[in-house]
């Protein structure tokens, strides 16, 4: 249960960034794994998909959390 607390809080966390913050967050992102996207690459993608990139990364950072 608290797992899908987690994800629901953090999802809403992330439904209420804007476009910068959302790239500014990828870019800086600091997980498991490395986020490697270009700027021009995020520059033309939707707010909707910086958004599902962001939280993917979230959940996938720390298995277990």
């Amino acid at each position: 249960m608290a797992s899908e607390k987690h994800f629901e809080q953090t999802a809403t966390s992330i439904a209420s960034l804007g476009r910068d913050e959302l790239k500014r967050r990828i870019r800086n992102f600091e997980g498991r794994f490395k986020l490697d996207f270009t700027d021009g690459y995020l520059d033309n993608l939707g707010v909707d998909r910086l958004r599902h990139i962001l939280l993917a990364a979230l959940i996938n950072a720390k298995p277990g959390d």
